[in-house]
């Protein structure tokens, strides 16, 4: 959505192809039947995109997201009309079926060191083992058609990016030459903070998150413990104010906020707090408050560490080291700072725009080069 708005401001032309995957309900029988094959690729996508391209006269295809019903028809849609393809990835789905390299409460790399065929016995798509069977099958057929190779990827942080060429060791998904980083960004609304004081986690109350290794910092702060603003739902609600009730904590359940709200409470935060427990995709509550000047305390791992440089706009802590996160506070609360302004810039709207030029130029101009190559 972002980026979409960001490119129409520009003056660029961008049409939008989304499909539902709340359409796979409408089907019958015979439709939930054929959703593996149409996963691997869907004949209506490959036709309509085809379309597209031509009467729109396209000259990329952008794509977020193929699961379930778009699928990797896309690609060859796109091949078969010479025009490049960049594709972001969120997350790790073409080297995991679980796309978080986090499975039973820790970080997995099991189909980075064995190859993404493990992760059938554990059924890591959907806890399903059929369904994950499907995407290996998926990912492997794709693999070896070589579509994948000819794709341009925008990976959100260098952690990723690391991660996939790890995992590629047959070189069959991934040119080193054709993969990006540009991570996601903000258009802050004008907030201005006010005394900074206190402290606030804004995302889901899941045992992942590391909502429990916060909650566990606090009551080793004690009496010293600043207050702490949690804003969000989910799975461990109950668990969190049953926890902050029996130890006294001073901390407090915010609820579900909008957008503006949530800038204007982390604007007033001495620091954002993230302590997640698995590697993250490109976590747009550490983007939002870096852009508003409020410091980051995030786990030293995955994509929350890339993101955040120690001492300018943020600090890192071991992950779910309860103990560390508690000493981190201390430190902020004795010399608090700002997160720099060349860290927000790296997350503002003008620097996006002018990496994705970047990366759409270079698509275009190495499709435009195997044309001339093949006349």
């Amino acid at each position: 959505k972002n980026e979409c708005a960001l490119l129409k401001g520009k003056g660029h032309r961008v049409y939008l192809y989304t499909r539902n995957n709340t359409d796979i309900d409408k089907t019958g029988p015979l439709g939930k039947l054929c959703l593996p094959f149409v996963h691997i690729f869907n004949p209506r996508t490959y036709l309509e995109i085809k379309k597209i391209i031509r009467e729109k006269k396209i000259d990329v295809v952008h794509v977020h997201n193929t699961l379930n019903l778009i699928s990797p028809a896309v690609y060859y849609a796109a091949a078969g009309s010479n025009t490049p393809v960049v594709q972001t990835l969120h997350n790790f789905r073409l080297i995991c079926p679980g796309a978080l390299l986090y499975r039973e409460g820790r970080t997995c790399e099991d189909c980075i060191k064995r190859g993404i065929g493990c992760s059938v016995l554990h059924g890591c798509y959907r806890n399903s083992r059929l369904q994950t069977l499907v995407c290996v099958l998926g990912v492997g057929v794709h693999g070896i058609t070589g579509i994948y190779r000819k794709l341009n990827y925008i990976c959100l942080s260098g952690f990723n990016r690391d991660k996939l060429l790890q995992a590629d060791k047959r070189g069959r998904k991934f040119r080193p030459d054709r993969m990006f980083v540009k991570p996601n960004f903000v258009i802050p609304p004008e907030v201005t903070g006010a005394q900074r004081s206190g402290y606030i986690y804004a995302g889901r109350l899941e045992a992942s998150k590391g909502i429990k290794v916060l909650l566990k910092a606090w009551r080793i702060l004690g009496d010293k413990a600043p207050e702490l603003k949690i804003y969000g739902s989910g799975p461990e609600e109950e668990w969190c104010g049953r926890y902050i009730s029996e130890h006294g904590l001073n901390a407090k359940l915010m609820g579900l906020l909008g957008h503006e709200e949530i800038f204007k409470a982390m604007a007033d935060s001495r620091a954002m707090i993230m302590p997640t427990l698995w590697y993250e995709g490109c976590p747009m509550s550490i983007i939002e408050s870096i852009s508003v000047k409020t410091p980051v305390i995030c786990s030293d791992i995955g994509n929350p560490a890339a993101l955040v440089t120690e001492g300018k706009s943020g600090l890192k802590f071991r992950c779910s080291d309860a103990k560390d996160l508690a000493q981190k506070v201390e430190m902020m609360e004795q010399a608090p700072f700002e997160a720099d302004e060349s860290c927000a810039a790296e997350f503002s709207a003008e620097k996006n725009y002018e990496k994705l030029m970047e990366i759409y130029e270079s698509s275009i101009k190495r499709c435009n080069s195997k044309k001339r190559s093949t006349h």
